[in-house]
């Protein structure tokens, strides 16, 4: 069956074969990459849909963070502590690299701690310092980041390791932080503070577009199939046997025996 896929027209057609095969596998990655940038609009939206909620009533302080926490729209009210703030480098917003200003708030009732990203500056000097009054922030939550082991300036952190934060707060702290989305009062009025919005979800599949990735896969399958088929075929067309071949073999010559003698001439 080589020798026949190794026929000139076959082997030209395994070659358009190949360009479908590679066009609808295209096609399927794109159709995968869509359903996912759909799906993460769609947790977005549910999530940032919600109202907000008070801090205390999403998550406890030192509670693990659930995955149906992320983006959840947060309210909580309390004092900054100036003391504690620090710059997170290496961030971008709109195309340009900056830092992120993260500042602790400690909140009224519980006095836990958490960390608020109140937003972005384009220069550490930019960064202005947060005032000990009174503030309510409404923002999303988000889980602690990995670890960062650049080495970075003194009053700056290579990440929001709430590991490292732990250690660094006396106060009970909230296993996330929160992305501050407005402040009452508006502390960053006349700053360079430019807020930052929530991040993209990881991931939430468009079910109808992961069906149309598998169908353009299933196409492709269906393409080799057929030059397969078509190849068995005539490979098999050159084995079968000659109809015209039959088994009907003329009768031998009879002998003469001692029951039939030969007749007399």
């Amino acid at each position: 069956m080589i020798r026949t896929a190794l026929k000139p027209r076959w082997l030209g057609l395994l070659a358009l074969v190949v360009l479908v095969v590679l066009a609808f596998t295209r096609l399927g990655l794109w159709q995968l990459d869509v359903s996912k940038d759909q799906g993460a609009k769609k947790a977005l939206a549910e999530a940032q849909a919600q109202p907000a909620a008070p801090l205390h009533e999403i998550v406890r302080p030192h509670a693990a963070f659930e995955g149906v926490m992320s983006n959840r729209r947060v309210e909580v009210t309390g004092a900054y502590d100036p003391s504690g703030q620090f710059l997170v480098p290496q961030r971008l917003l709109g195309g340009r690299t900056g830092y992120w200003v993260v500042t602790p708030l400690d909140e009224q009732g519980t006095r836990a701690r958490v960390a608020v990203v109140r937003g972005f500056v384009t220069s550490p000097a930019a960064a202005p310092a947060a005032p000990r009054s009174t503030v309510t922030v409404t923002g999303t939550l988000a889980p602690g980041e990995s670890p960062s082991d650049a080495a970075v300036p003194a009053g700056q952190l290579g990440s929001i390791d709430l590991a490292v934060l732990v250690n660094r707060w006396p106060q009970d702290l909230y296993n996330a932080f929160v992305l501050a989305g407005s402040e009452r009062p508006d502390l960053a009025a006349g700053t360079a503070l430019e807020r930052i919005p929530p991040p993209q979800p990881e991931s939430q599949l468009n079910v109808r577009n992961v069906a149309y990735a598998l169908q353009w896969w299933v196409f492709a399958a269906f393409a080799v199939y057929l030059w397969w088929r078509m190849v068995r075929e005539d490979h098999q067309s050159g084995i079968r046997p000659d109809p015209t071949d039959d088994n009907d073999d003329p009768a031998p010559e009879e002998r003469p025996t001692d029951d039939h003698p030969a007749p007399a001439l």
